[in-house]
């Protein structure tokens, strides 16, 4: 039996072997130049159809959203109700916690509604902000999956708009903000003065 090299991969190529760590981390993280060539070879759709994407979230996204939003309410007054016992046990005004009862409750419809309307990047942003809020409050494993789904619907929005971008129909142009390119749309010339290295 010929002794085992551990320098050597299994597929044979001499490259060395990739620790556990290495494996996870490169099938979760991708470089760069691989997930350019993956996403440029998957979206060819036309711009037409990714402004349509773009416009209105998909009936898997809506799904998400109808369900988080009485899931929210739920959460919120789970929260609301324990501290408000906190509260009272310890001797403290209630009245605060009250308010912030309103304010989840309010999340949760702003979810809802933002789900109706089909607006993904209002999702995201209910989403993120009703997550955000519950961490602050110390309640973690109630604020973390609102969190990473409005993060999901962030990135999902984003990652569309890049492809648009990549199609040629990056939306309108900049406004000008310097007011002293030509009108021709030539940039200005670079400019002369030296800096000298430190």
């Amino acid at each position: 039996m010929p002794p085992r090299d551990d320098a050597a991969s299994a597929g044979g190529d001499g490259a060395p072997r990739m620790s556990r760590w290495e494996r996870i981390k490169y099938t979760i993280v991708r470089p760069d130049d691989e997930a350019d060539d993956k996403t440029n070879a998957t979206d060819d759709r036309s711009v037409e159809e990714l402004e349509e994407t773009i416009a209105r979230s998909d009936d898997r996204e809506r799904a998400i959203g109808l369900v988080a939003a009485p899931l929210a309410a739920l959460v919120g007054i789970i929260i609301s109700s324990a501290s408000i016992d906190y509260a009272k046990n310890h001797h403290q005004s209630t009245t605060v916690y009250v308010e912030l009862t309103y304010v989840i409750l309010l999340m949760a419809v702003l979810i809802l509604v933002t789900s109706l309307l089909r607006k993904r990047l209002f999702q995201g942003l209910t989403l993120a902000i009703y997550g955000l809020g519950v961490v602050n409050l110390h309640y973690w494993g109630f604020g973390i999956p609102f969190l990473m789904a409005g993060a999901w619907y962030l990135v999902r929005s984003y990652r569309l708009q890049q492809a648009l971008k990549r199609a040629g129909g990056g939306g309108s142009p900049r406004p000008d903000r310097g007011g002293n390119r030509s009108s021709n749309g030539a940039r200005p010339r670079s400019n002369k003065r030296y800096t000298p290295p430190t």
